[in-house]
């Protein structure tokens, strides 16, 4: 089944909204014109003719999901069980590494192919899928290497999400290529069998408009500098690059151990980033570090909620804003698939640690909400390789807010967001448009029974089978 419907050419499509939010700003009585999946006309206080359709509430941009770990939704809410005073990330990690061993690639695309419908719910309709899961449980090559690569196009497919496929060079276990230990085994390539997945990656892609990939480092300590120059040499100039950094402080310990020098600072200063670079995480900064950062225009992958509940820490967002630095948002290991809850568990992280409020605005936007959905929305651009916006030339990937909910129904517009991310704690997406097309309507998806039915099939197995 293949829910992304194409597009004919010069096909036409007109929605009307009662108001939305442009790039110059919320807008009344807006017409958008779509051709071939992008927006190509906006008209602002206009009606609506015969062949237009009505959308039924006031009417954002999407965003795209910068950080995903499709597998891991499979075991969200099952770490949390107290089995040592001193649980961490890294003892949140032998519970991943345990669920792994149990998984086919069906069960991937089964696992995907629900959570990326849960996503379109949210209002992602892209996802940035940083994927390591490459080989068979013993760490053997599929007899077609890239075969759970294109389970996971099969499942953006299934759902209708776009995919920016971030195929994942992992080789070591730490720090001064320690060899990687059982756990690992499905994660692992050298720099040519990477290179030979990322080329199929490539191939596969290649005829699906919504679909594009990037290159990713698992890490620092997965991969060293070598592999890290031969493959950008290989690839282009043109690619997003993607990498794990600076998560806990235990990372970041044994990267100046090992090198003399703080991960982000080592990246800075031996390879060298710039716009195309998304730094995942980058929890644990120091000032320089930071500076840095921000300078470059690099994204941060943020990822509020899988953060909090693996204890990483705090990004320093507020101080990042002022040096204009580049942030887009990721739901990661998926404990939460809510936009609301990203938005709202990092701003109000800022507060609980500054002991002040209103803490992520800029000069030129002062309301919160609107602050921080610009931000993900630019930074996951960036990160994942797309245009969403309500401007022509973009996509025509938009959401419709529910006007029945009353916040929605009482507010003025410019008070839209700060209600929706701080005021509503249900899920009030009621329609997701990818490509100009409906993916969900009214809440639903047309997909959603069947999937639903063979995740809970997977999660029995992972998760309660000996």
């Amino acid at each position: 089944m293949n829910a992304l419907s194409p597009h004919p050419e010069n096909s036409h499509l007109r929605y009307y909204a009662e108001h939305a939010l442009l790039a110059t700003g919320w807008e009344s009585n807006v017409a958008i014109d779509v051709k071939n999946g992008a927006i190509f006309k906006i008209e602002v206080n206009t009606t609506p003719k015969s062949d237009t359709v009505c959308l039924h509430g006031p009417v954002l941009p999407t965003l795209a999901n910068v950080h995903s770990h499709a597998f891991q939704r499979v075991m969200a809410g099952a770490a949390e069980v107290s089995l040592d005073p001193n649980d961490s990330f890294w003892s949140w990690r032998e519970l991943m590494y345990k669920v792994v061993q149990k998984l086919t690639p069906d069960d991937v695309r089964i696992v995907a192919t629900q959570l990326y419908i849960d996503m379109l719910k949210a209002g992602y309709t892209q996802v940035g899928e940083f994927h390591y899961l490459h080989h068979t449980p013993n760490g053997t090559p599929y007899q077609n290497k890239s075969e759970i690569a294109e389970q996971l196009l099969q499942a953006a497919n299934d759902a209708g999400i776009g995919l920016t496929l971030l195929p994942v060079l992992y080789s070591y276990s730490g720090f001064g290529e320690k060899p990687p230990h059982e756990g690992q085994a499905r994660f692992i390539n050298n720099t040519e069998s990477y290179l030979t997945l990322y080329q199929q990656c490539e191939t596969f892609l290649k005829p699906h408009s919504l679909h594009t990939s990037g290159v990713c480092f698992h890490s620092l300590r997965a991969v060293n500098k070598n592999q890290i120059e031969d493959v950008l040499d290989v690839v282009g100039k043109n690619k997003p690059i993607h990498i794990h950094i600076a998560e806990q402080q235990k990372e970041v310990e044994e990267c100046v151990a090992w090198t003399g020098q703080r991960p982000v600072q080592w990246l800075c200063d031996e390879i060298g980033i710039d716009q195309r670079w998304c730094l995942v995480h980058a929890t644990h900064l120091d000032e320089k570090e930071m500076s840095a950062l921000a300078s470059s225009k690099a994204t941060v992958g943020l990822c509020p909620t899988t953060e909090a509940n693996l204890g990483d820490g705090i990004f320093p967002a507020t101080d990042y804003t002022l040096l204009d630095g580049k942030w887009g948002i990721g739901s990661d290991s998926h404990v939460s698939l809510s936009i609301v809850e990203e938005l709202r568990t990092l701003e109000y992280a800022q507060r609980l640690r500054d002991q002040q409020r209103n803490r992520l605005y800029r000069a030129q936007q002062q309301h919160i909400g609107d602050n921080l959905f610009q931000q993900a929305r630019l930074g996951g651009n960036q990160a994942c390789d797309v245009k969403f916006g309500l401007a022509v030339g973009s996509r025509a990937d938009f959401m419709v807010l529910d006007n029945q909910n009353p916040f929605v129904a009482a507010s003025d517009p410019k008070d839209l967001l700060n209600r929706w991310i701080f005021a509503c704690n249900e899920n009030i997406i009621r329609d997701v448009y990818v490509a100009g097309q409906p993916q969900i309507k009214q809440y639903r998806h047309h997909y959603e029974d069947a999937s639903r039915k063979k995740f809970i099939n997977v999660i029995r197995k992972v998760l309660y089978s000996k």
